[in-house]
């Protein structure tokens, strides 16, 4: 990572950035896209109050945004199949500074739930195009690394951005939430224009290339796990703030701080599941899925207690999150032709595995079966995603 990168600018000069340098620029689109994502559930009574609707009304701005990233992850990345991934990844980050922008100026509600669609649109398209960029910029032994540092804004977000535009929006009013995220969008534009180096290897593919992609089976098996087996931690995560102040004594206030230990849980997975990759893609997904599946039971008894809950939830994002540099880089193997529509897609999947976790998780408190019960049925999801991993690779070994 500590490599350093020649690129020319635009009046030939040529100038040095360290590899790491680099891959933060490109890391920080993940601190904004993070940010508006989840400080959304933190800002929604006071964009509910302002705009004169319900919670559980307001919650349709949030399932836009879920929608826009499941339908502009694969459009996005073939629409711009044939653009230099730099200039598509700058391309998307300006387009998160326009429609978060317009969110914090949004008149009324309707139009609020428009503009946060549009703000979905680029999530998985920047996460792919950027995946593919980075590992451009390193040796093939380091790409999962350097995947991993792609996704650390994502993470990163979790302990820092979310809490401080939660904290904006209860003080400023929640359109401060949404200034403060263009903020960081215009940042990365910026960044990336000028730190991020124009891979040769990185110029762009073809249409015909990346739909390739969506002819392969083993792309569509990685998804399915990547589905299931992520939607464990949602089952339990959308209703965490009731789960905490219900069963473990925690005070509403106190709640975003135990979520932090969520957040730390997942930079430390992501950078430790980035090294691990490297040396065992199929054992480390394999084994991060079985494990999930424990944690999660023994999150059933942690979430009694607030300092074993926050330990927990440490584990929950730890383990999630340590499976997902192999994850994508499984993606962008089985996807040669089209590494920006398969890594593109995993925040798709990763979106999907959102809905079912927390579609579960509603089912079982609407049935009266209580706050155990969301970590109990999560716990299926991922021996659901083993299962789904285990017929991948028997076929890739067949083959």
């Amino acid at each position: 990572m500590s490599a350093v990168l020649e690129h020319t600018t635009g009046d030939t000069r040529r100038r040095s950035v360290p590899t790491g340098v680099s891959l933060a620029a490109l890391s920080l689109g993940g601190l904004a896209i993070g940010t508006t994502e989840f400080a959304s559930m933190g800002v929604l009574p006071g964009f509910a109050a302002d705009l004169g609707v319900s919670v559980p009304t307001a919650g349709v701005a949030i399932s836009a945004y879920a929608l826009g990233v499941v339908v502009g992850a694969p459009l996005i990345a073939i629409a711009g199949a044939r653009w230099a991934r730099k200039k598509l990844i700058v391309a998307l980050a300006t387009a998160l500074v326009v429609f978060n922008a317009l969110s914090a100026l949004a008149p009324a509600f309707l139009p609020f739930v428009a503009l946060r669609f549009l703000a979905g649109l680029p999530h998985g398209a920047y996460f792919g195009t950027a995946a593919v960029l980075g590992a451009a910029l390193v040796e093939p032994a380091r790409r999962a690394r350097a995947l991993a540092a792609v996704m650390l804004g994502l993470t990163i977000a979790n302990i820092v951005g979310v809490p401080a535009a939660t904290w904006l929006g209860e003080t400023f009013g929640w359109r401060s939430a949404y200034l403060a995220v263009t903020v960081i969008a215009v940042i990365t534009v910026l960044a990336v224009t000028f730190l991020v180096p124009d891979a040769a290897s990185a110029q762009g593919g073809s249409v015909r290339g990346e739909l390739t992609a969506l002819t392969r089976p083993q792309v569509w098996l990685t998804l399915g796990a990547i589905s299931a087996g992520f939607g464990g931690l949602f089952a339990v995560y959308s209703y965490i703030n009731p789960i905490l102040t219900n069963q473990a004594g925690v005070d509403a206030g106190t709640v975003p701080l135990l979520l932090g230990a969520l957040g730390v849980g997942m930079t430390v997975g992501n950078v430790v599941g980035g090294r691990l990759a490297e040396r065992a893609p199929r054992a480390t997904i394999a084994g991060a899925l079985g494990i999930y599946t424990l944690v999660l039971v023994a999150f059933v008894f942690a979430a009694h207690q607030a300092l074993t809950a926050t330990v927990g939830l440490f584990l929950l994002g730890f383990v999630g999150m340590s499976a997902g540099p192999a994850l994508m880089g499984r993606l962008m193997d089985f996807a040669a032709d089209g590494p920006s529509l398969a890594a593109a897609s995993f925040h798709s999947a990763f979106n999907v595995a959102n809905a079912i976790g927390a579609a579960l998780g509603g089912a079982v408190l609407a049935a009266g079966l209580g706050y155990d019960a969301p970590a109990l049925v999560g716990a299926v999801l991922p021996l659901l995603g083993l299962v789904v991993f285990g017929v991948s690779v028997a076929l890739e070994r067949r083959a």
